[in-house]
């Protein structure tokens, strides 16, 4: 297998740089306020019958949504590559985004179809703003030399956790409110009249995000270069699944890369699932809403975005396969502490008081969640970034490329089965502790895969 042609650069210029940057910028609220912090546990506690069922609820359609990804990422990938053009598919992809960002407002308590809105756009909406990320990052190597791609990506990824702190902060603070105070997390009444009885603060998140991204993502469609159309798509999906079987019969070969692809793709698994159902499960074990989650949230960001300038020094002394086998040591033990808490118990069998009324993470289990969710923060941000580094260390230099879309390919290609996992075990068992721990067991799948990889570059 012969190595593919570098693309030619030409320097574009510092602000289609910034631009292309910003589309990480724009579309960050969709993950933070509607997967997350703020409409899953609103969906889990105020629009299914019980947090239980709603977690199940989720669960599948976050595994619809994966395997739509799974699916169709690949293809379109490749078409991208082979037809040259990026802007349009973005822009295909964005129209049916939008809509379903706004449809979550739809979803109000005491809408018979709210169950089934919510559902649907989430579910949409989720494939929709990954597609349309494929081919954002397919333009990556038009933009810097290819010396320089990992700090594009560090930057984009960047802007987007500043972009979820911020946006969880103008949510909290000024959009949803307690519905018992009828006050914001800053101490105000709504903006806009919005009534916190009816949860309009919550499903004003998906409007939010919906105007969030039409602001912040025109400046990608404004300024970043966009390639000629060279191809047709008939054609370029040809060319880009017989490009795939070529790479992945390739990384087969060489067992030490097909490992750690594996590995990644089993703890990648864990993550979706981890981060799809923590506001859900914090609803509904401990009873919280969209002030105390929200709050929560901009508590892991801020930790994450420590964890992540923290790893750096640790992976280049240490190496990035104990980075990666340390968080997900740290992912598991504090996954089962969070899974051992509920309002009035701790590791299980600890009885501990119920938090006072009103009173802000004021309970024994209220406090040991926050602190086991602020160290999964720190420690999910270097566990993905050493990823990076790791493929780096291991895959042939004339291949590279080729290898990180295998990596893109391999933390999409069955993001489905740990939601559709916490699911049917939620749904069977009739239990949120229950579900979650299907997620440990990916984690320490995927260390079992990781230890048996060595550091060692294919070829030497």
């Amino acid at each position: 297998m012969t190595a593919a042609p570098d693309i030619a650069f030409k320097n574009p210029g510092r602000r289609a740089v910034v631009a292309w940057g910003f589309f990480d910028w724009a579309a960050q609220p969709f993950f933070t306020l509607i997967t997350t912090f703020v409409f899953a546990p609103y969906f889990a506690s105020a629009l299914a019958d019980n947090p239980t069922e709603g977690q199940s609820l989720w669960g599948y359609a976050t595994a619809a949504a994966g395997l739509g990804i799974a699916f169709l990422a690949p293809i379109l990938g490749s078409v991208a590559d082979a037809t040259g053009r990026r802007k349009v598919w973005i822009f295909c992809f964005s129209i049916p985004f939008v809509i379903c960002c706004w449809a979550f407002w739809y979803a109000a308590p005491g809408n018979p179809n709210a169950v089934m809105i919510a559902l649907v756009a989430f579910a949409i909406g989720t494939l929709s703003i990954e597609i349309a990320t494929v081919f954002n990052n397919a333009m990556m190597p038009k933009l810097v030399p290819s010396t320089h791609i990992g700090r594009l990506s560090s930057f984009g990824w960047a802007l987007g956790y500043a972009s979820g702190l911020v946006t969880l902060v103008l949510v909290l603070g000024f959009l949803a409110a307690n519905p018992d105070t009828g006050r914001t997390l800053l101490g105000f009444t709504p903006l806009f009249g919005l009534d916190a009885a009816t949860y309009e603060g919550d499903r004003a998140s998906g409007p939010f995000s919906a105007i969030w991204y039409l602001i912040f993502a025109l400046p990608m469609f404004l300024f970043v270069p966009d390639a000629p159309s060279v191809g047709k798509i008939g054609a370029a999906v040809s060319k880009g699944l017989t490009d795939l079987q070529h790479s992945l019969r390739h990384a087969r070969q060489n067992r030490n890369i097909f490992l750690f692809l594996i590995a990644n793709m089993v703890f990648k698994d864990g993550l979706v699932a981890l981060f799809a159902f923590g506001g859900i499960y914090a609803a509904g074990q401990l009873g919280w809403g969209s002030i105390q989650i929200g709050t929560f949230g901009i508590i892991l960001t801020i930790t994450g975005t420590l964890g992540l300038l923290l790893s750096g020094k640790v992976d280049d002394r240490f190496g990035p396969k104990i980075v990666i086998a340390f968080s997900l040591i740290v992912l598991m033990i504090c996954g089962l502490g969070m899974i051992s808490v509920d309002r009035t118990t701790v590791f299980f069998f600890i009885q501990t008081p119920a938090a006072p009324e009103g009173a802000l993470f004021a309970s024994l289990p209220e406090q040991i969640f926050i602190t086991l969710g602020a160290i999964i923060g720190a420690v999910s941000g270097p566990l993905q970034a050493s990823c990076r580094s790791l493929l780096i260390q291991l895959a042939p230099k004339e291949l590279m490329t080729q290898y990180f879309g295998l990596l893109a390919l391999s933390g999409k290609v069955t993001s489905f089965l740990a939601p559709l996992a916490v699911a049917i075990v939620t749904a069977t068992a009739d239990s949120q502790p229950a579900g979650m721990s299907v997620i440990l067991i990916f984690f320490a799948a995927g260390l079992v895969l990781l230890m048996m990889v060595k550091e060692k570059r294919a070829g030497q």
